[in-house]
């Protein structure tokens, strides 16, 4: 079945939606993982390092596994509070909160669980200055995010630039205390996939690389395969994300990652069980990607834009 060249930008407009979402969630909380440590219960919540491990509590983990490994998104936003109320002391919590705001567009109380970030990472230097300053650039990250969406792109931007010079500064503190510190390699490859992805003369390969080098798989290939599916390297995207899906099988954001690239493979057929298999976990997930995974889905079984557009209601909230 041949894609008509007319959706294209229907398409494109969807998936960038689902990037979008995924740049705001991955670079703000790249922050999860599924292991524990005998040797240290009272660390056995830090998801990044099977070797010395940080002071990241249970409740934390739990919170972050259901949103990341299993992608139920639901149950994270409840332990999520959980987590806060029993380690109100560790910034990846309120970097939780804060995504979970921003895509719940209440823009307010994502500014509030920003600067909760930031005040928390400030405090955790003391003791943990690598997470410290790494999560004082997830804080200033958000806090970028809120002014471009309520003062938008034209008067944010200047203010947001600035913000992300911050950011930067913040991670390169971070780097120079361990530069292969798998939580680091996790965010700052992230972010160096995305330029790489924008910017002309970037080396993507490096930040590949530096991916590769984080820690839980399913987390640092599923960044990967974003990144490289963005440059339309689509078989290296497929294999990406079968890395990332061997780690986490059921996780529906990865399954619907994978149909969106054998959609843009324009191998549709293989992409429909794939949209189907996602949107049997719906209930867990936000609305606003279920509509986009119905759209992609509509434009694969081979209906036109229009119709797609209004089946999966992609205009609503």
């Amino acid at each position: 079945m041949a894609f008509p060249s007319s959706l294209a930008p229907l398409a494109q407009r969807s998936l960038r939606r689902s990037r979008l979402f995924l740049v705001g969630l991955l670079a703000s909380t790249l922050t999860t993982g599924l292991s524990s440590f005998v040797a240290h219960p009272a660390w056995a919540g830090d998801p990044f390092r099977p070797n010395q491990p940080h002071a990241i509590g249970d409740a934390t983990e739990a919170a972050f596994k259901a949103a990341f490994y299993a992608g139920d998104y639901r149950s994270a936003a409840t332990l999520v509070k959980q987590a806060i109320a029993a380690e109100p002391n560790e910034p990846m919590n309120y970097a939780m909160a804060a995504a979970f705001d921003y895509l719940n567009k209440d823009y307010e109380q994502l500014a509030r669980q920003a600067k909760r970030t930031q005040e928390t990472a400030a405090a955790l230097k003391a003791t943990d200055p690598l997470r410290g300053h790494l999560y004082m650039a997830v804080g200033i990250f958000m806090e970028g995010a809120y002014v471009l969406q309520t003062q938008g792109i034209a008067r944010g931007t200047p203010t947001a630039l600035r913000m992300l010079q911050q950011v930067f500064s913040e991670l390169d503190a971070a780097e120079k205390i361990d530069p292969n510190d798998p939580e680091l390699s996790l965010l700052k490859g992230f972010m160096d996939l995305l330029l790489a992805v924008s910017l002309p003369f970037s080396n993507p390969d490096q930040a590949i690389a530096r991916l590769q080098n984080g820690y839980p798989a399913y987390l640092s290939y599923r960044g990967i395969a974003i990144g490289l599916r963005d440059l339309k390297r689509y078989d290296e995207a497929l294999a990406a994300v079968d890395r990332a899906l061997a780690a986490a099988p059921n996780n529906p954001d990865l399954i619907y990652l994978k149909a969106q690239i054998l959609f843009l493979k324009q191998d549709f057929n293989a992409s429909l069980p794939l949209y189907a298999s996602a949107l049997t976990y719906a209930d867990q997930l936000p609305g606003s990607i279920v509509r986009q995974m119905r759209f992609e889905e509509c434009l694969a079984q081979g209906n036109d834009g229009p119709t797609c557009a209004e089946r999966s209601n992609i205009n609503a909230g």
